[in-house]
């Protein structure tokens, strides 16, 4: 009785094989189950998704003037009395006293809506996308994408100490998800164009293209791929050319021409960036302290915003500059206008404010209060420095686009994100290099204390977990041929199920798989039978093994990665794959198996976690004879 075939060796192979050949009856069927060839990179449903994401982007910038137009209507009813869409800070009102209770109004404004139309439209913006994104398959309600912005342009326009962006890449997130649900879209579909949605919100926000595609992809797509980066980028170019059209190419944070830093003053940026990594940490753990603190109240969370409000107009009254957008704040800091112990307490005032508002659960977004908060926080300790130690060169101007940037980066772990959009927004050549070094000092300081970000820890509450990284597939780098089972343990098609059984009673060495190639008397391939269809009770014992077989075995070839062959054994829902040849399908040389799937991990958890040393240094006299 044949129960195993010989090793035979094959022509290029490290080991043996078996070749048995597919008869020309079955080789139709065959050809269905194969994995079908690798497609190419780019196909047209990803180019029907870039025209999409243009569409979206055209959109999105849309929205972003929207919004910005619904702020400066809102802060010019709340704080002058009159309708108008030309903005203007509302730290130039005359209000007195009255200005605590302008962000209450709009507080309670803002907390019936949630109450009343979607609770989703609290918090950051960021945040909820995020959340869409990893457990609701991209899917955003549509009434967010009225909601967000509207509450988000009441509560900044009544004094909120937030910026627009935040709502306005959550409201572009929002139409790109519900683009992609009125459409016949996949999942994966659907993230991009909530992506490109989010990212066209941004770059309309600030005119920075190229770090809104890396925000997209640092938190959002989790992901490098062409068929999601490519929508991505043109959604982000789209909208950056309305905003150009619209406002001008000008940077949002214009700089004045300053020298290229030297060594002395590069390493303090570096030490500059520990230091504000280490206050990212510190606000991260605080706001979310005071949302924990909320959370304790006696009283409908509807009401909470309202308490935080209160605390935006006691901070407005003494400091005007804390309350709204604050994005001449973020000029002023970065350009040296505004400095010494005014900026030191505006930043304390602004961080006191934003976390208490933002801790009730307002609409509202985060990137404008970091970047104050940073940027002040850079300037005073970079002028310090800069008096102390005239010798080292440090310029408190790129300190504070170092502390801007570096807070950004250690607060959210957005680190090529954070350095390009504060070049971007200030197209300083001469900051290029220290934010590099800055913003990655504080991006490894909050990695090593912080498992979660300001933008991951709320969801991360909830149970979901969140990508710390994106990296390539391991099993996409291994070939089939690397891990299949040899040699092939064949049973005979004419064989009868009780032989069959009691050979597998026996518990020898080939007993032990658990599917087997069915043969028939001139080696040919006739299916797969598993274990449970062998002994399964239902089948006469007396019925040879042909005609227990259902469909056509499933195959891969050798030269497939094992994620194709994970995918296929997926889809046609198995537990192996006969391998055969791809030139010649008549040869089949093995079998992959679920197990030999997860016996490969064994060489990337090799290669991660065992350390030993491959050179060593000889001495030059060793092995010498005098």
């Amino acid at each position: 009785m044949h129960h195993s075939t010989p090793d035979t060796p094959s022509a290029g192979d490290s080991g043996s094989r078996v070749a048995l050949p597919v008869s020309p009856l079955l080789q139709s069927t065959l050809d269905a189950a194969q994995l079908p060839r690798e497609p190419a990179v780019i196909d047209r449903r990803t180019l029907l998704i870039s025209a999409l994401a243009i569409a979206l982007g055209l959109a999105s910038a849309a929205v972003a003037q929207l919004l910005a137009a619904l702020i400066a209507i809102f802060t010019n009813l709340s704080f002058y009395g009159r309708l108008s869409t030309h903005f203007r800070s509302p730290a130039e009102n005359q209000l007195g006293l009255l200005v605590l209770v302008v962000p209450v109004l709009g507080a309670l404004i803002v907390g019936i809506m949630a109450r009343y139309g979607s609770r989703a439209i609290r918090g950051h913006g960021i945040p909820e996308a995020m959340e869409q994104v990893l457990t609701n398959q991209s899917r955003i309600p549509p009434r967010i994408t009225i909601l967000k912005p509207l509450s988000a342009a009441i509560a900044i326009g009544t004094g909120g100490p937030f910026g627009a962006e935040g709502p306005i890449i959550a409201t572009g997130g929002a139409l790109g998800s519900l683009v992609g649900q009125f459409l016949h879209s996949t999942a994966v579909e659907r993230k991009t164009l909530l992506a490109a949605g989010a990212a066209a919100g941004m770059a309309a926000t600030f005119g920075s293209p190229i770090s809104a595609v890396l925000l997209a992809v640092e938190l959002l797509l989790f992901e490098l791929r062409p068929q999601s980066l490519i929508p991505v980028a043109l959604a982000s170019v789209t909208a950056t050319v309305v905003r150009y059209t619209v406002a001008g190419s000008a940077p949002v944070f214009p700089m004045p021409e300053l020298p290229e830093p030297g060594g002395g003053a590069i390493c303090f940026y570096v030490v500059l960036g520990l230091l504000i990594g280490l206050a990212s940490v510190g606000i991260t753990r605080l706001v979310y302290a005071i949302e924990d603190r909320f959370e304790e109240l006696p009283i409908h969370w509807m009401y909470w915003p309202a308490l935080g409000a209160l605390v935006v107009g006691v901070m407005g009254y003494f400091a005007p500059r804390t309350l709204g957008v604050g994005y001449d704040n973020i000029e002023q800091i970065v350009s040296g206008r505004l400095a010494g112990s005014a900026l030191l307490l505006l930043c304390l005032l602004k961080f006191i404010s934003w976390s208490i508002y933002l801790g009730s659960g307002t609409s509202g977004g985060t990137l404008a209060p970091l970047f104050t908060i940073g940027g002040g926080l850079g300037a005073v300790l970079g002028g310090w420095v800069a008096a102390a130690f005239p010798q080292l060169g440090v310029d408190p101007r790129i300190a504070a686009l170092v502390g801007m940037a570096a807070i950004f980066a250690g607060a959210s772990r957005a680190l090529l994100a954070s350095v390009v959009f504060a070049f971007e927004t200030t197209r300083s050549m001469a900051g290029l290099l220290p934010l590099l070094g800055g913003c990655t000092a504080s991006y490894l300081l909050s990695a090593y204390m912080m498992r979660t970000t300001i933008m991951t820890e709320k969801i991360v509450r909830r149970g979901v977990r969140v990508p710390a990284e994106y990296s390539a597939d391991f099993l996409d780098q291994v070939l089939v041929r690397e891990a299949l089972s040899q040699p092939v343990v064949t049973l005979p098609a004419d064989e009868s199920l009780g032989e069959a059984r009691a050979w597998l009673h026996r518990r020898n060495r080939d007993t032990h798989h658990q599917g087997f190639p069915i043969v028939d008397a001139r080696g040919t391939l006739v299916g797969v039978l598993t274990r449970r269809d062998l002994l399964d009770p239902q089948h006469d014992e007396a019925a040879p093994l042909r005609r227990l077989i259902s469909r056509a075995p499933v195959v891969a070839h050798p030269d497939h990665s094992l994620r194709q062959a994970a995918d296929h054994m997926v889809r046609n829902r198995v537990g192996r794959l006969a391998i055969v040849e791809r030139a010649d399908t008549t040869r089949v040389i093995g079998v992959l198996t679920r197990s030999d799937l997860l016996s490969a991990h064994r060489r990337r958890l090799d290669e991660s976690h065992r350390r030993r040393r491959t050179m060593r240094i000889r001495h030059p006299l060793k092995g010498r004879t005098s």
